[in-house]
């Protein structure tokens, strides 16, 4: 399996629209990254290579939708935790959670190859609720795809909950990101529209 070396900066040659916009964000937002290319994993061993190179676990993205398809979320998790639909829609008080239709993920995010908060580049209507797993909150690392499978980024996870996903669309401010997995007082649940857990801060 081919793994490139670790860069520092964006690839020079062509790339997709979204994979470029993301190389882009990030430079314009300040958030030093680190990027590899590599060919499509097609196994548990090969993700874990990527993961050793890069220096940090690829998160799992599950795009999910209420039982109308109304409501949109990202949910992102570490890769080797299992996903259990019932838990998640208990903990944001959304009933009858599914997995979002593919032609829906592409009709949101028009460039996206692969579900990834990349995608939020795509998303101007601000469809999409980032909802982000305690455990990946909490690491020091964050490690995703720009968008293709076939390229992987590694940042800090701070800069990815307060600057990234608050401010994915330059000069527009998103809803907050938050990570769950903790009770929510009834104080919070009237003021926001969906249960969501605690802020990462300084």
């Amino acid at each position: 399996m081919y793994i490139s070396e670790v860069r520092n900066q964006a690839p020079k040659d062509p790339r997709g629209k979204l994979e470029r916009m993301m190389y882009d964000t990030l430079e314009k937002l300040n958030i030093p990254y680190q990027q590899v290319d590599n060919d499509p994993a097609a196994s548990m061993e090969e993700c874990a290579r990527i993961d050793e190179v890069i220096g940090t676990q690829i998160r799992k993205n599950v795009f999910l939708c209420n039982q109308k398809k109304t409501t949109f979320f990202l949910l992102v998790m570490p890769a080797d935790k299992p996903f259990e639909t019932s838990e998640f829609s208990k903990k944001l008080g959304v009933s009858r959670m599914s997995f979002a239709p593919s032609e829906r993920c592409w009709s949101i995010w028009d460039d996206a190859g692969s579900a990834s908060v990349a995608g939020l580049l795509m998303d101007e209507d601000d469809y999409v609720q980032v909802i982000i797993d305690k455990e990946v909150a909490e690491a020091e690392w964050f490690g995703c795809n720009p968008g293709i499978n076939t390229s992987h980024l590694k940042f800090k996870t701070k800069d990815l909950c307060r600057n990234f996903c608050r401010r994915s669309i330059i000069g527009k401010d998103r809803r907050p990101v938050d990570p769950f997995c903790r009770p929510v007082t009834v104080r919070e649940k009237k003021k926001q529209k969906f249960i969501q857990a605690y802020t990462v801060r300084e």
